[in-house]
């Protein structure tokens, strides 16, 4: 019988904590290694959001500092961003890199514990949970997107896990919705979220299952149990489990339109805020900074595997180039967003939220490779409960795929200057985890929802014919 409650509490704690001495063990090659490399090439993004920060301590316009030589790094979010970087930029240089390393490798935990939390809770034995989810912090840790979390000093896997946390924290402490606003405050592409927020807060009322089969009149009963999600305990979102409304009731859900007001609220509410506080760097920023994408590094440089990037890498016209993206943009989207919706209907969340991340990245106009950082979330969604060993080798395939440094590989392949292969093959392999993402949606939105029917469907045969 499941209660609701996370099976690790039940754990014994000394367990945990060896758990969590296994995951400092297992991050310290890269922290050794990246804080140890030259000082000028250390942590580039950290000394941005501290540059941000020691700009207002100092009264000087945000927007036009830059950072030391040899980056010449601009500050590039927004000015929310810079209010909240100012005791980043109190700390000497040394402390900072070190509370940031470490808050890293701290945030990467805790979106483990929460993605893989179906296949944690699991596991059978005092000691099984503790150790795998070891296990499973030294796997994302070495993610090549997660890597270069630790060697930038970025911000991403922070603003990944106020999502995470907002989406699936069963009981919350805060209002539901609040993460998400602050992490679309403080750098914009989060804001997919209030899309999902909202697909998925006025869902129609005879929005049936894909493939599984329901009434329009009432929510389905899931994988043949009473409220129980294959792989997963406790009610979605706090809310009644009553998706699709009862007669005389406002269509959609109504603890998501809570959450979508909140966040809306929050997001809103952080962005005015610098209008009355640091007045010229709000106007800089949002009719000035926001509109030059080139603030943020060559729009068409490996490391940029948005869709938007992919194309760039093609050297069309301008024009036509835009067109073709805005056409993708649109399609992508409307699948994804579509699907996601489907998601958070059958009672799977974490697929719903994988879906919703990997919008972020093909979207955005801009999405450098540690912008994938995402990739957790949806290795975890695709290994789901773990019962299932098709989908566990296959979510080790997509970890195994993005630890590689593929996109690179497509750079040596054109260096080679082969005729055909070389221009052909080469620009593939480099855009290889943006073309990877897409194909992780399909996989998603498509594929998992398949094999979960089969696998339920194989499991009910030997139950009807006893």
């Amino acid at each position: 019988m499941t209660t609701g409650r996370i099976a690790g509490a039940r754990r014994p704690a000394w367990a945990w904590a060896l758990a969590l001495v296994a995951v400092a063990a297992a991050a310290s090659p890269l922290i050794a290694c990246w804080l140890t490399n030259p000082d000028d090439q250390r942590l580039v993004d950290l000394d941005v959001y501290r540059t941000g920060g020691w700009a207002l301590l100092r009264g000087l316009p945000v927007y036009d500092v830059i950072t030391p030589a040899p980056q010449l790094l601009p500050f590039t979010y927004p000015p929310v961003a810079a209010m909240l970087a100012v005791p980043l930029a109190a700390m000497s240089w040394p402390v900072a890199q070190w509370v940031w390393t470490i808050a890293v490798v701290a945030v990467l935990a805790v979106t483990v514990r929460h993605a893989f939390r179906a296949f944690l809770d699991g596991v059978r034995g005092a000691l099984a949970a503790p150790a795998l989810f070891a296990v499973l912090c030294a796997a994302c840790m070495y993610l090549m997107p997660i890597r270069d979390q630790v060697r930038f000093g970025q911000v991403d896997l922070f603003l990944l896990a106020l999502c995470l946390l907002d989406c699936v924290v069963r009981r919350p402490w805060w209002p539901r919705g609040m993460l998400i606003g602050l992490a679309t405050a403080v750098k914009l592409t989060p804001g997919v979220f209030l899309v999902y927020l909202a697909v998925t807060a006025f869902a129609p009322r005879d929005a049936g299952p894909g493939r599984s089969g329901a009434g329009p009149s009432g929510p389905r009963q899931r994988h043949g149990s009473t409220g129980q999600r294959h792989g997963s305990t406790g009610q979605r979102h706090g809310s009644t489990g009553q998706r699709h409304g009862s007669t005389g009731q406002p269509a959609g859900d109504t603890a998501q339109r809570r959450a979508l007001l909140m966040a809306v609220f929050t997001a809103a509410v952080l962005t005015l805020l610098p209008f009355l506080v640091i007045t010229d760097d709000a106007r800089d920023f949002w009719f000035g900074a926001l509109l030059d994408s080139e603030r943020l590094g060559a729009n068409a440089a490996t490391t940029n595997q948005s869709l938007r990037g992919m194309l760039l890498r093609l050297y069309l016209p301008d024009a036509l180039t835009s067109a073709v993206w805005l056409a993708a943009v649109a399609a992508v989207g409307w699948y994804g967003f579509r699907r996601a919706r489907r998601a958070y209907l059958d009672g799977e969340t974490m697929t719903a939220v994988a879906l919703t991340g990997l919008m972020a990245v093909l979207l955005s106009p801009v999405a450098w490779i540690h912008h994938i950082a995402w990739i957790v979330v949806v290795v975890a969604a695709v290994a789901g409960s773990g019962r299932d060993p098709v989908r566990l080798l296959v979510a080790a395939g997509v970890w195994l795929y993005y630890v590689l440094p593929i996109p690179w590989w497509g750079v040596s392949i054109k260096a080679l200057e082969i005729p055909i292969l070389s221009p052909v093959a080469g620009k593939i392999v480099q855009n290889a985890f943006g073309l990877g993402a897409i194909g992780l949606v399909w996989l998603l939105g498509s594929w998992l929802p398949r094999r979960r029917a089969a696998v339920t469907t194989a499991a009910a045969v030997p139950a009807a014919k006893a």
